[in-house]
């Protein structure tokens, strides 16, 4: 924690794929602290606890994928002393590979690192870390999406996908996971190297929640076909229709034309799942916009899906999402609700597109 005068400084490393939102959602956060709060309550603003920088390899103007231009206020060879370096989002595919992309900023945060400065990533900002070799034997945590991409490319990393913050090496990285974990990072610098009122100050000023639940309510499943495996491709289109029937797995054997060993060996190569774990993923996603858009009772959710019994339902929903489904329909179901609620009210208004 540092003193009360003590001003924190925090690099945002810009490259050309960052995602603006995270890199600027940071900075106005980070520089709120301290300072805004007292705007509210006593009508003259306070002292800033932080300043936070933007660095990028050159310091020149750099367009994100969005098409958002990013203004970078250091190279990294005129950067100051920095306390904090926080690697923000990428807007990366999962199929895309940052090998070797980023080797001034991989430098530069291997020298930061070996000073003692304290690293932090959001999102996909980790495969940065990970390329640096900074994340071998550690604790990590990635977008849901590039979580197994990310395992398969840096293997020596200990992955944790679910998990929406990791913090590593004795508290000198701190990884947040999903594309809004920039947020949950935000809140917990400010409650670390302040306290946890300036934090809740921030919080209550951006109306923020925590992202306690984690990512796994939010990763859908990805249907990783290759093409080069027509017969799976082909049963993979027929369980998307399907995967409510009796004994689904069994058909697919059937009309794969394969025996059944050969069917699921294929099948777990192709797909990097088992037929009966692709049927349940496939079920409980269903289940979950069922959750969300309807008010059928769970155990109507279950059959609807495809399960007889509504206990092993609702055994295997808390398994794989981490939460029961009443508790998901709460969560979930009521920002549903709020977000079509908000729609209607926006479709009535008029359409002002100017004085006059």
């Amino acid at each position: 924690m540092t003193n009360e005068h003590e001003e924190l400084t925090v690099a945002l490393l810009a490259v050309p794929e960052s995602m603006a939102s995270a890199l600027y959602g940071m900075y106005d956060m980070l520089g709120s602290t301290g300072r805004d709060w007292d705007v509210l309550v006593n009508g003259v603003p306070g002292e800033s606890l932080i300043r936070p920088l933007i660095v990028s390899a050159d310091g020149r103007l750099i367009r994100s994928p969005s098409g958002l231009v990013i203004a970078p206020g250091h190279s990294l060879a005129d950067c100051p002393h920095v306390d904090v370096v926080v690697v923000p989002g990428l807007m990366i595919a999962p199929s895309e590979d940052i090998a070797g992309r980023h080797r001034v900023e991989v430098a530069w945060l291997r020298e930061r690192y070996a000073e003692g400065t304290l690293l932090a990533t959001a999102c996909t900002g980790s495969m940065i870390l990970a390329e640096a070799g900074l994340l071998d034997g550690q604790d990590a945590t990635v977008h849901w999406a590039n979580s197994d991409a990310m395992a398969a490319r840096y293997p020596a990393v200990r992955m944790h996908p679910n998990r929406s913050l990791v913090v590593a090496d004795q508290g000198r990285l701190i990884l947040g996971g999903g594309a809004t974990a920039w947020q949950d990072l935000a809140l917990f610098l400010i409650a670390r190297f302040f306290d946890v009122e300036e934090a809740m100050h921030v919080a209550r000023l951006y109306l923020l929640d925590w992202h306690h639940v984690g990512q796994q309510p939010f990763a859908a499943l990805t249907c990783r076909r290759q093409a080069g495996d027509a017969v799976i491709a082909d049963c993979q289109e027929w369980i998307a229709q399907h995967y409510d029937r009796d004994a689904p797995v069994a058909e697919m054997v059937r009309r794969s034309g394969l025996s059944e060993r050969s069917f699921k060996r294929r099948f777990s190569r192709t797909t990097g799942m088992s037929p009966l774990e692709y049927v349940h993923t496939l079920r409980l996603e269903e289940s979950k916009q069922l959750l969300e858009a309807t008010d059928m009772a769970v155990e109507a959710v279950a059959n609807e899906v495809g399960y007889e019994d509504a206990s092993f339902f609702g055994r295997l929903f808390r398994r794989k999402v981490g939460i029961t489904p009443a508790q998901y329909r709460r969560r979930f179901g009521t920002l549903r609700r709020a977000l079509v609620q908000q729609q209607g009210q926006a479709a009535l208004m008029p359409r002002m597109r100017g004085a006059g």
